[in-house]
């Protein structure tokens, strides 16, 4: 499935990924994605298949220059956070946030740059 929406988005100018299957249930996928705009995202998803949600997850969105933009994540470090422990983290604060998908944040990204573009 991943890889199926990175071959369909089309601000998307390469992408690197690496799978490992841990179990006949479990895998990890990591990856980079290179953005025509020169922004980069760098992701981990381990998954379970007999869980709905991902054991573990972490999409961090870079500007062509490498300083992040944001970075959703589900490590247990921020128990303040009301969605705890999904949350997000952006330049100046920590967000609460839901389990995004890596098409959520392509879109996320994509809306960015459009706005960004139109300024």
């Amino acid at each position: 499935k991943v890889e199926q929406i990175l071959q369909d988005f089309p601000i998307i100018s390469s992408y690197i990924l690496k799978k490992k299957v841990y179990s006949s249930t479990q895998g990890y996928i990591q990856g980079t994605i290179e953005l025509e705009s020169g922004h980069r995202v760098d992701f981990t998803e381990v998954k379970d298949v007999e869980t709905v949600n991902k054991v573990k997850y972490r999409y961090h969105c870079m500007d062509k220059n490498q300083v992040m933009v944001f970075r959703y994540d589900n490590a247990g470090h921020h128990k303040n956070v009301p969605t705890f422990p999904h949350h997000k983290h952006t330049p100046n604060d920590i967000q609460k946030s839901t389990e995004p998908t890596l098409y959520d944040v392509l879109l996320e990204i994509a809306q960015l740059i459009r706005e960004n573009k139109t300024r």
